[in-house]
C-alpha cells in the first residue's frame, strides 16, 4: 500500500454530521509486518554463526544460569531441614565439620546462607555474561547489516520504504537483543522445573502427583490464551508502528504541513491513529494481566492440596513438618519457571520473525559487484561513451531508449531536456548506480561492468541537485571523500567561491553543521558540495542541476568557478538554466528517453528545434516548457520512426 493512501473524509470528518472529506494525502502508512513465527531451524543455524565467535561468553552465561538454578533448588530443602531439626529437639546437637564443633542448626543455616550467596553471585554473573554476549552478537549483526546496506544496489533502495529499513536496523535487532539477554535464563528455568518435579516426586510420590495435577490445567489455559495474546500484541505493535510512522512523516514534512495549513486535518488523522494505539495497548495489557491471577489461582489450588492432604499426613505423623514446609516452598517456585518459559516461547517466536527479516536484508543480492577480472581505471583523461543504451528502473518501462553519444577527454557536454526525459538516469548509469538493460557504457574505453567500483569512484566526482551534508564540521564535510589537508580544503573552497561565506561563520571551517546542514542556506550547502567534489580531483566531473539552488547573483560567480572546475576534466552537466549550458562544447537534448538534438549552442539555435524554441521563448528553464517540448519531441520521434 502506498504511503499516501486516499482518505475519503473531509475536513469535518472527525465530527458527526460533518461534510465528507475530499480525497487527499493520508498521514503515514498502514502496512504491517508479521511479528510471530514458529522456530525455523534454518534461521536458527544462521543465527548460531553469530554466536560462534563468542563461545566463552555463551558457556559462562549458561554455566552460571545452571549454577544459579541448582543453588535456588536446594533452598526449600534447607528450610525444611532447619524446621525438622528445630522441631525434633536436635537443633543443639554437636556435629564435627571441617575440624569445628557446630550445632546442627548452625550447619543448616550455614548451608542455607551458602546457597543464597552462590545463587546471588551466579545470577549476577549469568546476567552480566548474557548481556555481554547479546551486545557482542548484536554489534556483529549491526555491522554486517550496515556493511551490506552500503553496497546494496540503489534499485533495491528505490523500492524499499526507509521506515522498513530502519525497522530492520533498529526494531528487529533490538528484539533479537532482548531475546538473547533472557535466553540463558530459560535454560536455568528448564532445569529448575525438572529439578522441582524430581524433588517433589522423590520426597512423596503421592503428594507430588496430586500437586502436578494442576499442570495440565495450566498448559490448557496457556494453549487457549496464547493465540489471543499474540493477536492482541500484534495489533498493538502494528497500531504503534503506524502512529509512529505518521508522526515521523508529519515531522519530516512540517514545512509543507504549515504551508498548506494542514495542521488541523493532520492532528485529526494522527489522533485517530493514536487512539487506535491506546485501545489496542489497553486490550493487550488487560490480556497480559490475566495470566498473573491465573497462575496465582493454580498456585493456591496446589497449596490447598498440600495443606489438606499434607497436613493430614503431618497430623498422622506419616509426614514430617519440615518436609511439608519444603513442599510449600517448591510449589511456590514451581509455577514461576512455567510462566517465564511460556513468555520466553512467545519471545522466541518474535525473535525468529525478527531474525528472518534481518536475514532477508542480508540475503538481498549484491547486483553491483566487481568481477574477478575487473580492472582499475587509469589516471589518464578518460572518455565517456554510451553505446545503444536502453535502461528502465522497471525493465518493462524503459527510461532511456537506444541512447548513443560520446564525450571526448576534457570535453564539457551538457544534457538538457524537460523533466522526466532521462537526464538523471543517464548520469546514474555513468557512475554505475544501476546496470543497463541493453547496450554498454564505457569509461576510458572500458565497459563500466568490467571496472572496479573503487577506481570508478576515484575517477568520477558528482554534485547533485539536492546536496547532502553530514553532521560534522564544514571542513570534515569537504574532506568527506578524501584525505585532503586543511590547505587543500581551503583551496577547493576558494575555487568554488565558498571561502568567503565560510570565514564569516563564527567558527569558520570548524563550524558544526546540524542535520543535513540545516543551519546554513541551501545555496551555501551546494557550494560546499562543489568543494567536496573538487577536493578529490576527479578526472570526470558530473553536475546534476548543481546550480538550481543558487541565486542568479551567486550563479554569476559560480560560472567562473565552474570554468576552473571544468579545466582539464571530462565533464557531463545537467542543467535547466541556459546560462549554465551555453558554453558547453556539446549539448545533448533528451526527450522521452531519446536524443532528439545534439550539437553546440550556436548550431542548435539555428536548427529551429526544441532547444531553439526554448532559447527564443525568453524562458530561463526547460521546465517552463516541459509540456510543449514533450509534444513536439514526441511528434519528431514518431516522424523519424
Amino acid at each position: 500500500m502506498s504511503d499516501f493512501a486516499l482518505d475519503e473524509r473531509g475536513m469535518g470528518g472527525g465530527m458527526e454530521g460533518g461534510p465528507p472529506r475530499r480525497p487527499n494525502a493520508n498521514l503515514g502508512s498502514a502496512e504491517a509486518e508479521e511479528i510471530f513465527m514458529a522456530l525455523d531451524t534454518r534461521v536458527a543455524r544462521r543465527f548460531a554463526k553469530f554466536l560462534a565467535p563468542h563461545p566463552w561468553y555463551l558457556a559462562g552465561a549458561v554455566g552460571a544460569a545452571i549454577l544459579s538454578s541448582a543453588a535456588q533448588l536446594v533452598q526449600p530443602l534447607m528450610l525444611g531441614q532447619a524446621i525438622s531439626v528445630a522441631t525434633t529437639g536436635k537443633a543443639l546437637e554437636k556435629v564435627s565439620m571441617l575440624g569445628l564443633q557446630l550445632t546442627r542448626i548452625d550447619v543448616v543455616c550455614l548451608a542455607f546462607g551458602a546457597s543464597f550467596i552462590v545463587f546471588t553471585a551466579a545470577s549476577i554473573l549469568s546476567q552480566s555474561m548474557s548481556t555481554r554476549l547479546a551486545q557482542k552478537v548484536i554489534f556483529d549483526l549491526r555491522r554486517a547489516m550496515f556493511e551490506h546496506f552500503q553496497t546494496i544496489s540503489l534499485s533495491y533502495m528505490d523500492k524499499t520504504h526507509v521506515g522498513r529499513v530502519m525497522s530492520r536496523l533498529q526494531g528487529d535487532v533490538n528484539a533479537l537483543q532482548d531475546f538473547l539477554e533472557s535466553t540463558t535464563s530459560s535454560i536455568g528455568d528448564i532445569l529448575m522445573l525438572v529439578g522441582i518435579i524430581a524433588v517433589l516426586l522423590a520426597i512423596d510420590v503421592k503428594l507430588g502427583l496430586l500437586t502436578l495435577l494442576v499442570l495440565p490445567a495450566l498448559i490448557a489455559i496457556r494453549a487457549v490464551y496464547l493465540p489471543y495474546n499474540k493477536k492482541a500484541f500484534r495489533a498493538a505493535r502494528d497500531a504503534s508502528a503506524i502512529a509512529n510512522g505518521a508522526l515521523a512523516e508529519n515531522i519530516s514534512g512540517v514545512r509543507t504541513v504549515q504551508e498548506t495549513r494542514r495542521e488541523a486535518m493532520n492532528f485529526e488523522l494522527y489522533e485517530e491513529k493514536a487512539r487506535a494505539t491506546m485501545s489496542t495497548q489497553i486490550y493487550s495489557a488487560a490480556l497480559a494481566a490475566l495470566m498473573t491471577p491465573t497462575v496465582s489461582i493454580l498456585t493456591g489450588i496446589a497449596m490447598a492440596i498440600i495443606i489438606v492432604i499434607g497436613g493430614s499426613e503431618v497430623i498422622g505423623a506419616s509426614l514430617a513438618l519440615g518436609t511439608m514446609i519444603a513442599y510449600v516452598g517448591y510449589v511456590q517456585k514451581f509455577f514461576e519457571p512455567v510462566r517465564m518459559l511460556s513468555m520466553q516461547y512467545t519471545a522466541l517466536q518474535r525473535a525468529t520473525a525478527a531474525a528472518n527479516r534481518v536475514f532477508e536484508v542480508l540475503d538481498v543480492p549484491l547486483t553491483l559487484t566487481d568481477k574477478p577480472d575487473a580492472v582499475d581505471l587509469k589516471d589518464d583523461n578518460p572518455t565517456i561513451e554510451f553505446d545503444h543504451v536502453t535502461f528502465g528502473y522497471d525493465p518493462a518501462r524503459p527510461v532511456l531508449k537506444d541512447v548513443s553519444f560520446k564525450v571526448k577527454p576534457k570535453q564539457v557536454v551538457a544534457l538538457v531536456g524537460p523533466t522526466g526525459s532521462g537526464k538523471t538516469s543517464t548520469i546514474s548509469l555513468v557512475r554505475r548506480f544501476y546496470e543497463v538493460n541493453e547496450g554498454a557504457i564505457r569509461i576510458g574505453g572500458h565497459d563500466v561492468r568490467n571496472v572496479t567500483l573503487a577506481s570508478l569512484g576515484r575517477t568520477i566526482g558528482m554534485v547533485l541537485q539536492e546536496p547532502f551534508l553530514f553532521t560534522g564540521t564544514i571542513e570534515e564535510n569537504i574532506r568527506y571523500a578524501s584525505n585532503a589537508t586543511h590547505e587543500q580544503v581551503v583551496a577547493a573552497a576558494k575555487t568554488v567561491r565558498a571561502h568567503d561565506f565560510i570565514i564569516r561563520l563564527p567558527n569558520g571551517y570548524d563550524t558544526h553543521l546540524e542535520q543535513r546542514g540545516r543551519n546554513i542556506s541551501l545555496g551555501q550547502r551546494q557550494l560546499l558540495s562543489f568543494a567536496r567534489a573538487l577536493v578529490i580531483d576527479p578526472k570526470i566531473l558530473i553536475l546534476d542541476e548543481a546550480t538550481a539552488n543558487i541565486d542568479s547573483f551567486t550563479e554569476l560567480e559560480i560560472q567562473r568557478a565552474l570554468r576552473a572546475l571544468f579545466a582539464g576534466r571530462t565533464c557531463l552537466v545537467i542543467a535547466h538554466r541556459l546560462a549554465t549550458v551555453r558554453d558547453a562544447d556539446e549539448i545533448i537534448v533528451l526527450q522521452a528517453g531519446r536524443i532528439v538534438e545534439q550539437g553546440p549552442h550556436e548550431k542548435l539555435v539555428t536548427q529551429g528545434g526544441l532547444y531553439a524554441t526554448l532559447y527564443a521563448s525568453a524562458h530561463g528553464s526547460f521546465d517552463d516548457m516541459a509540456g510543449e517540448g514533450e509534444d513536439r519531441a514526441d511528434r519528431e520521434v514518431l516522424m523519424q520512426t
